[in-house]
């Protein structure tokens, strides 16, 4: 039960990622409002993209992942924070920065209300991610 609470690896966990990464993200990723953040890939050095939801604020994008530091694109992140964010179809580089010291729960009251709806509901372990945007 540790390992499962602690990596994010419950039944919950296994579920909602494999919906997911197998119907949900293929789907999502196509859209052309859908905001997307592209990581590279920590094994493959490979660009990544998923959708997600969350906000620009400035020079900045917020948003809170739902399974903390077990969600792929944070894993991809701790090896490599330059990403890119794919908002209203520009893309934006940044630098990004997990913060598990923010009250992740807090911090979807600013984010777009279904998506955060969302993550409340699956999300196991929730972390606030910043992304830094580099000048427009």
């Amino acid at each position: 039960m540790a390992n499962a609470q602690g990596r994010g690896g419950g039944r919950k966990f296994r579920a909602v990622t494999a919906l997911q990464r197998y119907v949900v993200n293929p789907l999502t990723t196509r859209l052309p409002g859908q905001v997307l953040l592209e990581t590279t890939g920590r094994v493959s050095g490979r660009p990544r993209r998923t959708p997600l939801g969350g906000r620009r604020m400035g020079d900045r994008f917020w948003l809170v992942a739902e399974h903390g530091e077990a969600a792929q694109y944070v894993r991809n992140i701790r090896v490599d924070p330059r990403v890119r964010v794919r908002v209203r179809g520009r893309w934006y580089p940044g630098t990004a920065h997990p913060l598990p010291d923010d009250d992740a729960r807090a911090r979807l009251r600013s984010l777009p209300l279904l998506n955060s709806a969302v993550v409340r509901a699956v999300g196991t372990r929730l972390l606030t991610v910043r992304v830094d945007l580099d000048g427009d």
